[in-house]
């Protein structure tokens, strides 16, 4: 991928002395976003000029050979257009391509008005501009780098292009700590420049790749290793030759696809209060028009999923598949690459990892969040009465770093009434027998994260008379009950003791009876 597609009016002018070298009116042509700091090569000194007499170009003419009035140098990029400058603005006009000891060949002529087209390789992509009879290539080639000579009667002047083919791995689509490999081929005529090659990175800051391959003057490989979604943006190779004097910029895009925000983050959140998570996409902020998907996933002793969605062709996200969940509440998609789910009053088992997964060419990024919820209770609740004692307890849902603790802290109280956990302790609690405010604040690292309050209300004195006056109640009930049972349980003793002596006595009149009977039967 390289810098994109200028017009021709994405002409640099030379300075004065430039203007000097190359002659009168002398200025070069760059595409994309190439900002030249030495446009061209002195082929002719002004002494070289002088030395020219009107004998040689007289012997030139009868020849029938064509004066060389000056030699640029003029570097393209594959791809692009390149614009190449006729020195003389004659009626008619032949541009040439020659390329080492092949003779040159016509490319396009502009004769009476009418334009003509040669059947070099680009004749079919060169345009004249009748005006100014300049040569505009498009879809420029790597090996449409040569010698052009523009013709206009007698005189000439030729322009030796360079040619650069820039190629970025993944067609510069990255994922973070993905490796850039940068490839650059060069084609010119000879001489063939040794260049030295400085790369900028979107915040304009040179960085240093790793060289893979050296194979100067024709192909460079360098290697930066491991992106970040920072340096997504425009990138700029200088590319720079003291022999023949060269000096350009080709900027190329970099887009590393992912969040805002790619560390685990671990949010904070009171019970029955209402949370939304969100994770800001990149996607639309660096042009990304690659296809990829994701997913929503909650994660607490197992993993489900929450939503399934892919990014459309306009840069737009798309919800493909939602869940059933009722815990949960998925917002419908807007217009700014946002991925949210809302928990309404949430409670611990609300608690878990949740984790929006993005997937690109078989590879995955993700950004995960953990959420904590915290809780303050009582027990007994509601009013303290006068005497009484209540439990006040504090705990998050899931277990904590060692930085991280809770604590219990009376509002107004002294030393004596601050309670704080252990280590890694997940809950703590504090004896309360008094009225008053209390707060437990979740620290960590000395810095409060969450604080919950918990009122201590006295009860009425009323309300405590009733409390003992149904304490007594239900204590002389109590003894009335057991007085009861235990009459009850007497009584029925007697009952079951009276009927056991008169089983045990019809028993013994049966018996003396049968042995009376006996007795008779006998006489």
């Amino acid at each position: 991928m390289g810098p994109p597609m200028a017009s021709s009016s994405d002409v640099v002018p030379l300075s004065s002395s430039a203007r000097g070298r190359l002659g009168n009116g002398g200025q070069l042509s760059f595409t994309g976003h190439w900002r030249p700091s030495c446009s061209c090569v002195r082929s002719f000194t002004a002494g070289d000029k002088h030395k020219e007499t009107e004998t040689h170009r007289q012997r030139g003419r009868k020849r029938g050979l064509t004066h060389i009035m000056a030699h640029q140098q003029q570097i393209g990029v594959e791809g692009k257009e390149v614009i190449l400058n006729c020195k003389r603005h004659d009626k008619d006009v032949i541009w040439k391509y020659k390329y080492d000891a092949v003779s040159p060949a016509t490319i396009i002529q502009l004769s009476t008005g009418k334009v003509f087209k040669g059947r070099t390789p680009m004749s079919d992509r060169s345009e004249i501009n009748q005006n100014s009879k300049h040569l505009k290539v498009s879809n420029l080639r790597i090996s449409d780098a040569g010698t052009y000579i523009c013709e206009c009667g007698s005189d000439s002047n030729s322009i030796s292009l360079h040619v650069v083919k820039l190629t970025i791995s993944s067609n510069g689509h990255f994922l973070p700590d993905d490796d850039l490999e940068l490839t650059l081929m060069h084609n010119s005529h000879n001489p063939q420049p040794r260049f030295s090659i400085t790369l900028f990175n979107s915040h304009n800051s040179i960085v240093t790749p790793d060289i893979l391959q050296n194979e100067a003057p024709q192909k460079y490989v360098l290697k930066l290793k491991q992106l970040k979604t920072t340096d997504s943006g425009t990138w700029m190779c200088n590319m720079h030759s003291d022999s023949p004097s060269i000096s350009q910029n080709i900027s190329f895009n970099v887009k590393v696809l992912g969040f805002e925000n790619t560390h685990l983050e671990r949010m904070y959140a009171a019970a029955d209060s209402t949370v939304t998570l969100s994770w800001h996409l990149n996607f639309q902020k660096i042009g990304w028009k690659k296809f990829f998907t994701g997913q929503l996933n909650w994660t607490q002793s197992k993993a489900v999923t929450l939503l399934d969605f892919n990014a459309t062709a306009d840069g737009q996200l798309r919800e493909t598949k939602k869940s059933s969940q009722t815990l949960f509440e998925i917002p419908e998609m807007q217009r700014d690459s946002t991925v949210k789910v809302k928990l309404p009053k949430i409670q611990l088992r609300h608690s878990g990892e949740y984790t929006c997964q993005l997937l690109y060419n078989r590879r995955y990024i993700q950004s995960k969040t953990e959420l904590v919820v915290m809780q303050v209770s009582a027990n007994p609740p509601g009013p303290l009465p006068k005497g009484a004692e209540m439990t006040l307890l504090c705990r998050v849902s899931s277990s904590i770093p060692s930085n991280i603790h809770l604590l219990w802290e009376r509002v107004n109280g002294t030393q004596t009434d601050i309670k704080k956990s252990k280590q890694s302790e997940t809950e703590v609690e504090v004896k309360v027998t008094a009225a008053g405010m209390w707060n437990c604040h979740l620290m960590e690292d000395n810095n409060m994260k969450l604080s919950l309050n918990y009122t201590v209300e006295e009860a009425p004195v009323w309300i405590s008379y009733t409390v003992i006056g149904v304490i007594i109640g239900a204590g002389v009930l109590m003894f009335v009950l057991v007085c009861l049972g235990i009459m009850f349980g007497m009584s029925w003793q007697r009952r079951r003791q009276r009927a056991k002596r008169m089983a045990r006595a019809r028993q013994h009149l049966l018996e003396k009876k049968t042995c009376q009977c006996q007795h008779r039967m006998n006489k």
